[in-house]
């Protein structure tokens, strides 16, 4: 257990407890206003053990605060989750960021294994990446398609912008958004800088209203791993989700009721990320 993602006079805890004080003042205000001729040191104790109470609900509403793995929160009339998960176990729509060319490499120089590109190519095309490079060769990008790089010695060489997205359906009608996210230096090396970022986000929320098709739609925190966002080194997962909120709000893309937008954050760093502190922003974010 976490007790440091949210700190003890942590505002949103302050505000909660504050609607809490409000309530039960209420109620002893009633008691006393009811019962006026009881004793003075029953006043005393009653005032104690009130005391007492709002203590032990403080640190309840504290722990509880630490511990959350998930929230929900409405933006714009949209259904948005926050969850502690595997985004490969989500229904609907699963989201998965490549880089600008669509590489399907997983040598650990161009993909790694371990990020969650890596994961995906080598759990559904382990020995058939070229099935999934011919699906992506003769996609329908309309007009997404920019530069080709004849310069780049390994990897692909047709460059998308960022944002781009491919739809891939499995047999067993589990589907994937393969989008472009990251740009590649000449060393292979994932990088961004912050307005590239955002131009990404837009773009994404943008492209995925034309094609998710009322279908709830499941995303990674973008940028969490090893890609580098230049001069913004020491960004955190919390302050990502946060821009990913907020760019969806700014955006034209909603969530038609049941179709939801799940954010699935790996279970190792749900506890960097002060959920508490998002469900009670909410539209402020």
């Amino acid at each position: 257990m976490s007790l440091k993602k949210v700190g003890f006079f942590d505002k949103a805890i302050r505000d909660k407890f504050s609607k809490v004080i409000a309530w039960m003042s209420s109620i002893v205000t009633l008691v006393f206003v009811f019962s006026p001729a009881l004793p003075s040191n029953w006043k005393l104790d009653f005032g104690m053990g009130f005391i007492a109470i709002l203590f032990v609900i403080y640190i309840y509403l504290w722990v509880k605060a630490n511990l959350l793995s998930s929230v929900k929160i409405n933006i714009e009339g949209s259904e948005v989750n926050i969850k502690a998960g595997d985004i490969f176990a989500q229904d609907g729509l699963k989201v998965i960021a490549f880089n600008e060319y669509f590489d399907t490499k997983v040598d650990d120089n161009i993909i790694s294994s371990k990020s969650l590109n890596g994961i995906f190519i080598n759990k559904y095309f382990k020995d058939s990446a070229g099935v999934l490079d011919q699906h992506i060769e003769n996609y329908d990008f309309e007009e997404n398609k920019i530069e080709v790089n004849s310069t780049r010695n390994d990897g692909k060489k047709q460059k998308f912008k960022i944002g781009t997205i491919c739809l891939y359906k499995f047999q067993n009608n589990e589907e994937f958004i393969l989008t472009a996210f990251t740009k590649f230096d000449i060393q292979n090396k994932a990088t961004l800088t912050m307005p590239e970022y955002l131009e990404f986000l837009i773009k994404f929320w943008d492209e995925i209203n034309r094609v998710y098709a009322q279908k709830s739609v499941s995303v990674p925190i973008f940028g969490s791993g090893i890609t580098r966002i230049k001069e913004h080194k020491n960004i955190s997962d919390e302050e990502l989700l946060k821009i990913m909120l907020w760019t969806f709000r700014i955006s034209e893309m909603r969530f038609k009721y049941p179709a939801k937008l799940t954010i699935v954050v790996h279970k190792d760093k749900i506890n960097q990320i002060n959920l508490l502190d998002i469900e009670m922003a909410k539209n402020g974010l």
